[in-house]
């Protein structure tokens, strides 16, 4: 699947699996019955939040792959094997221009303590008091001085670093919102400051984003296989153990040993894009310790990654023709004057790309065709790229590809010296895990991709080939599909808005229907994500929510 990203940091990855859950997750999908947690021992234990043994670290080596389980609910109580864990002490520390920092250990495998365990890194931005009304009008004030807990935030990816993205949206969020939390980010298992897996040089990853994925014979067709290959061959080597170790049931559990470090009995949370995956997850094995949750861009994990890539290939298109009708209104328009003439000009240039890559201004670097379709579906992810992706169609139309490699490198995150951030890398490790992959060979892939072009003229077959790298991960996967009830969880506000590229709205509709205590958000806009955008319909929503605990009535619905 593409990477799921959010409009306020948008991921960017291409992937296959879970969403693979949205490279595909990539964008993904994301993988339902996870394993990773496996069991509960049956010694127990029960452990404050918050107290514990400074410094503790748990015996260091490497594990086997975890076997697949059922999702589903764990015990209340900590299982004793664990309770060093639950016991340790945060230190914090100033970082980063006004943050605080901290590191604590989890077990490399949940089951299996003993085999040694990794280091997470998290900020806080610590609470500012000040003016507590907020947008919401509601104080719902909570202890003395009305503060409420921590908050923690994850931007999605999966692989997107939510340090990073703490420290990039603090500042912009509610005055009130601010008021009453501390605001957290944990970067999970093999995503950024959190033992970060790796896989190719920067140049390796320059030959990666280019490679032909939509092959037009049997040697394009090899070329992508090798190229599939490379990359899981590249994260076995630079990663090893961890590789089997990063799935979003781990993650979650790891969100549940922070929220005892933290000292919060339950947890508050707003997840966007693969961030509702994680969010739903931890709901699925804690329902009791759900606090108030907001789910933003929701992917839907009874989907297989097949259906995944499919569905989000709709989600594309439903935003690429809201694109072309916005641009043919358009003076500057370079796609000609109806929606039809705009998708048979795009149609052409990529093939014109394909036949006859680009120059650019890196003149070490011409633009493919994959890294053209790349370019037009990182302008899908918020309609202030639109302005930007008409120039560089115009440009490309006259023989230049500089404006839709630059597109497609922020999809990515190339930085200008030519490295990449740990992010693509992250987000297949965990999409690979999260579900099996779609298809055992190419011959599959070639199968599919009628199905999607019916589904998506314009990106589905890019988006049926996308998927092979997971047929050559080096580790098993570890989820399937999976329905999640989190049967006595407190409301859980699911957001979806109607022309998200990489999350569709019918996902958002089918979480909050499997969700017990779904609450269903309606944005009506385009771009992915909606929560943060300043419409005051939605953003006072879930402010209330958030503040005063009153989620919205099911089917509420905001924007255009």
């Amino acid at each position: 699947m593409r990477a799921d990203r959010r409009q306020d940091a948008p991921a960017r990855v291409r992937g296959g699996g879970a969403v693979a859950a949205a490279l595909l997750a990539a964008a993904g999908l994301v993988a339902s019955g996870c394993s990773a947690g496996g069991a509960a021992a049956p010694e127990t234990v029960a452990v404050p939040s918050g107290g514990g043994t400074p410094g503790f670290a748990a015996p260091s080596g490497a594990a086997s792959a975890p076997p697949a389980t059922p999702l589903e609910s764990l015990p209340a109580a900590v299982p004793s094997a664990l309770a060093p864990y639950y016991g340790q002490r945060l230190a914090w520390q100033s970082c980063d221009d006004g943050y605080e920092c901290t590191t604590f250990r989890v077990p490399l495998d949940y089951d299996r303590p003993a085999d040694g365990d990794l280091t997470l890194a998290a900020v806080r931005a610590p609470a500012v008091p000040g003016d507590s009304s907020g947008s919401s009008g509601s104080s719902g004030s909570s202890g003395s001085d009305g503060r409420l807990g921590s908050l923690l935030l994850n931007p999605g990816g999966p692989g997107g670093s939510a340090v990073e993205y703490v420290e990039a949206a603090a500042r912009t969020y509610d005055p009130a919102v601010r008021a009453r939390y501390d605001l957290v980010g944990l970067d999970p298992r093999g995503v950024g400051r959190s033992a970060p897996v790796t896989c190719l040089s920067g140049e390796r990853m320059d030959a990666y984003t280019a490679v032909d994925i939509t092959p037009d014979d049997p040697a394009e067709v090899d070329a992508l296989v090798a190229a599939a290959k490379e990359f899981a061959e590249g994260c076995r080597q630079r990663s090893g153990a961890r590789l089997g170790h990063l799935s979003t049931v781990e993650a979650a559990r790891d969100l549940d040993v922070l929220r005892a470090l933290l000292g919060d009995e339950r947890l508050n949370y707003v997840g966007k894009s693969y961030g509702t995956f994680l969010g739903a997850t931890y709901a699925g094995l804690f329902p009791g310790r759900a606090g108030r949750m907001v789910l933003d861009g929701a992917m839907d994990p009874s989907l297989d990654s097949l259906a995944g890539n499919r569905t989000q290939a709709g989600g594309f298109e439903t935003a690429w023709t809201a694109f072309a009708r916005d641009c043919v209104a358009r003076e500057d328009c370079p796609l000609g004057r109806t929606e039809q003439q705009a998708g048979e000009q795009l149609t052409a240039l990529f093939a014109t790309i394909d036949a006859h890559p680009l120059t650019t201004a890196d003149g070490a670097r011409r633009l493919s065709e994959a890294q053209a379709t790349t370019g037009v579906i990182q302008a899908m992810y918020a309609d202030f790229l639109w302005p930007r992706l008409r120039t560089a169609l115009a440009d490309a139309k006259g023989g230049d590809g500089t404006g839709l490699l630059k597109l497609s490198d922020g999809y990515y995150g190339r930085e200008p010296d030519g490295a990449y951030p740990n992010l693509m890398f992250a987000n297949m490790a965990v999409n690979c895990l999260d579900l099996p992959a779609p298809f055992a060979g190419p011959e599959d892939a070639a199968r599919a991709v009628p199905e999607f072009e019916r589904t998506s003229p314009r990106f589905g077959r890019d988006m049926a080939w996308m998927a092979l790298t997971c047929t050559y991960w080096p580790v098993r996967a570890t989820g399937t599909p999976h329905t999640v009830r989190a049967a006595g969880a407190a409301p859980i506000v699911v957001v979806g808005t109607t022309r998200d590229p990489a999350t569709p709205y019918a996902w958002a509709q089918s979480l909050a229907g499997q969700l017990e205590s779904g609450r269903l958000l309606t944005y009506d806009g385009d771009g992915h994500t909606a929560y943060g955008r300043h419409d005051a319909c939605l953003d006072g929503a879930v402010n209330r929510y958030l503040l005063a605990g009153e989620a919205p009535e099911n089917g509420k619905s905001c924007g255009h």
